[in-house]
């Protein structure tokens, strides 16, 4: 690529070459450098909603997925002082809701799950809110289980702009706010497909097809053998 469309930049002590329009989250992934994230995924627009990859651009806070980067900034991600942070937002997510990873059928394969445990978390630090949270299992393909649901908004993205769709969206404020669907109360009056993208963009077990629970058994599930982010910092690893 020619100098003049490269845009250099620094994150963590290694300088980044990255292409104009990209966010610093794109440049990262290129680079072989993992900034954690829940809500941004590579095929959606950026939401910046979780602010779990939030961070500091010449000191300042910014959600990677959603700021482009910049010829000559630096940038702050693997420090202690984001990691609390980091680790404050998966405890709340973690109590907010009612997940119970060891009967999860995501179990292994769950984002949220990963994330804890490659930030040393164990159990959360704040008091568990126990939400009364209902499951729609009334299609005969698919469930909804909001007790696993952490307002990501993938689900919703996904319908709109990969299935052409708008199955999902957000109704209520604070506390009430949840995913509902585009029926006046059931998930089986809706148009969604067991094929639809939005099914298996959810990173943890809200949204799942039935009949395929716990199909990968213990040691092949996606996150048994190497923490979250690994397929990206390999990329580093192999070019040296």
């Amino acid at each position: 690529m020619p100098m003049s469309q490269t845009i250099d930049f620094i994150i963590d002590g290694v300088e980044v070459s990255a292409r104009p329009g990209q966010t610093i989250l794109q440049a990262a992934d290129e680079a072989g450098i993992y900034i954690p994230r829940l809500c941004a995924h590579k095929d959606l627009v950026p939401h910046g909603s979780c602010r779990i990859c939030t961070v500091l651009v010449n000191g300042r806070p910014q959600s990677a997925c959603t700021q482009p980067v910049a010829p000559g900034i630096v940038v702050q991600n693997d420090i202690e002082k984001l990691n609390n942070v980091r680790r404050n937002i998966l405890d709340m997510l973690f109590v907010e809701g009612n997940h119970y990873c060891m009967f999860c059928e995501k179990s292994g394969n769950c984002e949220l799950q990963a994330l804890a445990y490659r930030f040393g978390i164990m159990a959360p630090k704040f008091p568990y809110q126990f939400p009364a949270r209902d499951v729609d299992a009334s299609h005969p393909d698919i469930y909804i289980d909001r007790n696993r649901c952490i307002l990501c908004a993938r689900c919703i993205r996904a319908s709109r702009d990969l299935d052409g769709k708008h199955v999902f969206e957000f109704v209520g404020r604070g506390p009430e706010k949840r995913v509902a669907v585009n029926a006046e109360a059931r998930l089986a009056d809706t148009d969604v497909d067991v094929t639809d993208k939005a099914l298996s963009i959810c990173p943890v077990g809200a949204l799942m097809r039935k009949r395929q629970g716990y199909a990968d058994p213990i040691g092949r599930r996606r996150y048994d053998h190497q923490p979250i982010g690994s397929d990206i910092e390999a990329k580093r690893s192999a070019t040296g």
